[in-house]
């Protein structure tokens, strides 16, 4: 349980670090699509790393979703990150969601790179399935319970959510095992080639966020174990997932509000602490 007091401290406006040299990188807003994010979302980091990951050209719009600038909410009925406006289109089209975002990018990388898709080849159906279910599991489970941890305030209720935390990496640990034993198509946790499956890119940012954010405010450590831990490592320092991460004092900053769960911190937030599912 952190001993450290609320300072304050609101969320970060613009990226930092090796995330900002990405950014500086893709500042042509001519480009076909515009990537509307936060620098400190996690479902913003899911869809660029897609975008860095499958080599298709995009433009960064870094916007503040609590303000729900017109342009954001253009593109994103609910005014939340990610969404992207596709430029090449009269009037312009938009999609939104980071999970549809990410499908959406795949299906064009399928006609537009020779880059490989987060899923297992359409010969191998049964492989593709175990890695939906990998990522239903990462939304279902790991997200919510990232964030109940985080703002959980007093010691029972940490002691309680940090247990859920780890449970849902084991839930998680599981499905990959099981892919693994059932499948010819080697996608998932224990890949050394290089590739990242849809699991990764979905669970990726909260794992990220646990050596920053949640080990800072709540103290937490992953489980021991080489194989985990070697997993976090290939994935964190993966180029296209690399390139999308701030400094660690962004995170510490940005995820002040929610380690001391001020009110109104974010709609995510808020469905947290009503029991709602995420918006």
């Amino acid at each position: 349980m952190s001993d450290k007091a609320d300072s304050g401290k609101s969320y970060h406006l613009k990226c930092t670090g090796a995330a900002l040299e990405t950014a500086n990188a893709h500042s042509d807003p001519t480009a076909n699509i515009t990537l509307f994010g936060s620098c400190f979302c996690p479902f913003v980091q899911r869809a660029w790393v897609a975008f860095e990951y499958l080599g298709i050209d995009y433009y960064v719009n870094e916007v503040d979703p609590y303000k729900k600038p017109a342009e954001l909410l253009q593109v994103s009925p609910k005014g939340l990150v990610p969404g992207l406006k596709l430029n090449n289109y009269h009037p312009p089209r938009s999609v939104n969601e980071s999970t549809v975002i990410i499908e959406f990018l795949e299906d064009i990388a399928a006609t537009t790179t020779t880059k490989k898709g987060f899923l297992p080849p359409v010969t191998d159906p049964y492989a593709r399935a175990l890695i939906r279910l990998q990522a239903d599991h990462v939304n279902r489970s790991l997200v919510p319970a990232f964030y109940r941890f985080l703002q959980s305030q007093d010691e029972e209720k940490q002691i309680s959510s940090g247990k859920e935390f780890l449970e849902s990496i084991e839930g998680l640990v599981k499905l990959f095992e099981r892919a693994e034993q059932g499948s010819d198509s080697k996608f998932g946790l224990w890949r050394e080639d290089g590739e990242l499956s849809l699991a990764d890119v979905m669970a990726g940012p909260w794992i990220f966020r646990a050596t920053n954010a949640l080990e800072y405010y709540k103290g937490f450590k992953y489980p021991p174990g080489p194989k985990f831990q070697a997993y976090v490592n290939r994935l964190v320092s993966h180029p296209a997932f690399a390139k999308t991460c701030s400094t660690r004092e962004l995170y510490i900053d940005s995820y002040e509000r929610y380690a001391y769960n001020r009110p109104n911190t974010s709609q995510v937030a808020n469905a947290i602490n009503s029991g709602r599912g995420l918006p």
